[in-house]
């Protein structure tokens, strides 16, 4: 669990870029910080693992404070996953991924082992990529290296700091279907940063929306869409509201179901409001739609997230 207590950062006694910040991260959740440009949300994520020293207040790492760990030993136990990646590109694969695990001294047949395992979980063959540089990598299998690197000591958190942002949009809307497979997984906490909205809802299990390094709200995507706590909240997310509520009609945006369904699903009524389907979707990343008690498709948090963003266009356009 990570906790913030009105954590601050001020920089040369100037603004504060963050002020008086509070929430808490349970295990196993992903966390997204959003907000415009400036707002705070990559300093509130680099204060986890002490890359930027806080001012005023207190974090928590499973309820002891982020001050009393050894810094080394702090960012080892927390995986860090960077917009630019941060490949050695004089490195293989292999001795990139290896790296904090060899630091930890690790046997190297464990580490090895470990290296095999991280590129099959991210999709890559080991035996096709463990030999290679960054260099010959595309911008997407680069990036699933990142992720590879992250986990290799199977640290408990990970941060991720705007990782998808320069990639084009195919490969990003791929590594984020990723993310949320390998999540069911690895089960981590992690705390990722983007400026795009439709990422958050898409990623989170909860949202933490900033404005000039406050706490705007934080929530589920869900509870931001149907209750935004201010105006500010309301335009950012794009000002629908309960607006939605007349025209939504699940039956248009079903996917068919192709596979046999699992029983742990969450299973909604084809009649159910845009706010019962999003509150489904709060915690699962699809939810089984029922027609008089049969199964007549799914709905997913990403189908959803595209009908919000299309009603907006028809909207402003």
């Amino acid at each position: 669990m990570i906790r913030f207590e009105n954590v601050s950062k001020v920089f040369d006694g100037n603004k504060k870029a963050v002020d008086s910040v509070s929430f808490t991260i349970p295990n196993g959740e992903i966390f997204v910080l959003i907000g415009p440009s400036g707002c705070g949300k990559t300093t509130t994520l680099k204060m986890i693992n002490r890359l930027i020293e806080l001012s005023d207040g207190t974090i928590y790492i499973n309820d002891e404070k982020v001050s009393t760990y050894n810094v080394h030993e702090l960012r080892w136990n927390i995986g860090y996953v960077l917009q630019n990646i941060g490949l050695f590109p004089h490195m293989t694969i292999e001795e990139n991924i290896a790296i904090v695990p060899e630091m930890k001294k690790w046997p190297k047949e464990k580490t090895s082992k470990r290296v095999d395992e991280l590129l099959r979980m991210v999709g890559l063959n080991p035996a096709d990529y463990k030999d290679r540089k960054p260099g010959e990598l595309s911008g997407g299998q680069q990036q699933r290296i990142g992720v590879a690197r992250a986990l290799a000591a199977d640290p408990e958190f990970i941060l991720m700091d705007e990782p998808f942002s320069a990639l084009d949009p195919i490969t990003r809307e791929k590594l984020q279907d990723d993310i949320l497979a390998l999540q069911k997984e690895i089960k981590k906490t992690i705390v990722f940063v983007t400026h795009d909205m439709q990422e958050a809802l898409k990623l989170g299990d909860r949202i933490c929306l900033m404005k000039d390094g406050e706490v705007a709200q934080v929530g589920t995507p869900a509870e931001l869409i149907q209750k935004p706590a201010n105006e500010f909240v309301r335009d950012f997310i794009g000002g629908k509201g309960h607006s939605l509520e007349n025209e939504f009609n699940l039956a248009d945006i079903l996917s068919p179901i192709e596979e046999p369904l699992d029983v742990d699903r969450a299973y909604i009524p084809i009649d159910s409001t845009i706010h019962e389907t999003l509150s489904a979707l709060a915690h699962e990343e699809i939810a089984i739609v029922k027609k008089d008690g049969t199964p007549v498709g799914y709905v997913s948090r990403e189908t959803i997230i595209r009908h919000l963003a299309g009603t907006r266009a028809g909207e402003t356009g």
